[in-house]
């Protein structure tokens, strides 16, 4: 007999993934290039009203670091927080494999090296960019933010000075960030492999099951902790696409690191309303953001 719960929330996360998906993109007012590959770009929002000196808000889209899945399904959320009046910074990076597929199969998620490279580069390149096409920016009032992949990327980006030495990525001291806002994130990779978050994700984005042994102590948030950076977690309790036990095993780390990472649990919501302007649960993400940016 089918599990009538069940059905209802497949039917839930069915019309919440329909809902953002339905928004539709929205042109940046500039667009910048912190590399030469095609995905080697940021655009910019500026915020609207035309305010001077505001926080700049870094957004990393999610979809399992899969090539098929690129920023614009994030321009309306972008769009969202510049009418709240921050500016605000999407940026691309490279994901999938460098060769294309020569099977059927599911996409495969993430790149290394490159993948990280990239958010390290872009990272690095924003107080100069967004000082050249956004003047209004604050670069020292910036929160950095992600959903789903773009939630790890974003926590492993505001870690980089704590990267095992020698890495490529480590920073000499913590990266100048008012703090991190977290969205349903992928923050726990053993957590993540354990519940097969994403079919598999996390070991692709590692390069496979003997690499994520090796690398994942320089590409796991929830193994490099503490980071000293505010960071607060956002999550939908009915998420079927990252359960939030990953992020409790995230928050639960940093608290055996000597850290307090917060967590909003959301009742009733799934994986995508955190970046869905037409859900109440945009705008709790919109004022996490402001907590940490004013």
């Amino acid at each position: 007999m089918p599990d009538p719960a069940a059905h209802d929330a497949l039917a839930r996360d069915a019309a919440e993934t329909e809902s953002v998906f339905s928004h539709p993109v929205v042109r940046p007012d500039a667009t910048a290039a912190y590399g030469e590959h095609p995905d080697q770009v940021i655009d910019f929002y500026a915020p609207r009203g035309n305010q001077e000196r505001v926080p700049l808000v870094v957004v990393l889209h999610g979809g399992a670091w899969r090539a098929p899945y690129d920023r614009t399904h994030l321009t309306p959320f972008a769009d969202f927080l510049a009418r709240r009046g921050f500016a605000v910074a999407n940026v691309a990076y490279r994901r999938g494999p460098a060769i294309p597929q020569q099977d059927d199969g599911p996409p495969v998620a993430g790149r290394w090296p490159e993948t990280f490279d990239d958010v390290a580069a872009a990272m690095d390149a924003l107080p100069a960019l967004a000082a050249d096409v956004l003047p209004g920016a604050d670069a020292r009032r910036t929160v950095l933010t992600g959903h789903s992949a773009g939630g790890h990327l974003a926590l492993w980006a505001a870690a980089r000075h704590v990267l095992p030495v020698g890495s490529p990525w480590r920073l000499p001291e913590p990266p100048p960030l008012r703090g991190v806002v977290a969205l349903a994130p992928i923050a726990d990779l053993v957590r993540a492999v354990e519940l097969d978050v994403c079919g598999g994700a996390p070991i692709q984005l590692l390069g496979g099951e003997e690499e994520f042994k090796q690398r994942r102590e320089s590409a796991d948030p929830a193994a490099l902790l503490p980071t000293g950076i505010a960071t607060a977690v956002v999550q939908g309790r009915t998420d079927l696409t990252v359960p939030y036990t990953v992020s409790e095993a995230f928050v639960e780390a940093a608290g055996r690191a000597g850290e307090m990472v917060g967590l909003t649990l959301l009742e009733d919501v799934g994986h995508f309303p955190l970046i869905d302007p037409a859900a109440d649960a945009c705008a709790v993400v919109a004022e996490e953001i402001a907590q940490l940016a004013w």
